[in-house]
């Protein structure tokens, strides 16, 4: 098995940010050479989110709103008391997920005709890291 891995810097204009990376994927996929296996986004960092669903925006309003509403900005969370207060990304980063595999057939992405990797800055402005892991043959 051969593994290639690409990091990619995502620095948000917005404090929240949906971004399709799904280009950067497909270019790691390309400089990999490998033609079967399986491709692992991750978020490096406990405040954002890579997930794959549609780019279609209601949608990723929906997404957004959805995230927020389950887990709302607090000022009784008990993490950040002492730094920054920052809890409800962190908890939001579990429900929209940190990492995806995505499969990789013939040297292609297995994503159905609407899907795209979305990666989900949900605390920002900062500079953060991407994994991008191609595994396979």
């Amino acid at each position: 098995m051969r593994i290639h891995s690409d990091y990619m810097t995502v620095q948000t204009e917005q404090k929240r940010e949906f971004m399709n990376i799904t280009p950067n994927v497909k270019s790691a996929l390309e400089k990999s050479g490998i033609r079967d296996g399986m491709i692992l986004v991750s978020a490096l960092h406990n405040n954002a989110a890579v997930f794959v669903n549609d780019e279609e925006p209601g949608l990723i309003q929906d997404v957004d709103e959805w995230l927020q509403k389950l887990a709302p900005h607090r000022d009784d969370y008990k993490h950040g008391t002492r730094f920054e207060s920052n809890a409800s990304p962190h908890l939001q980063n579990l429900l929209a997920r940190h990492q995806v595999i995505v499969p990789i057939s013939e040297g292609r992405l297995e994503l159905g005709p609407w899907q795209h990797v979305i990666y989900a800055e949900l605390d920002g402005q900062r500079p953060k890291r991407v994994l991008i892991r191609v595994m396979g043959e």
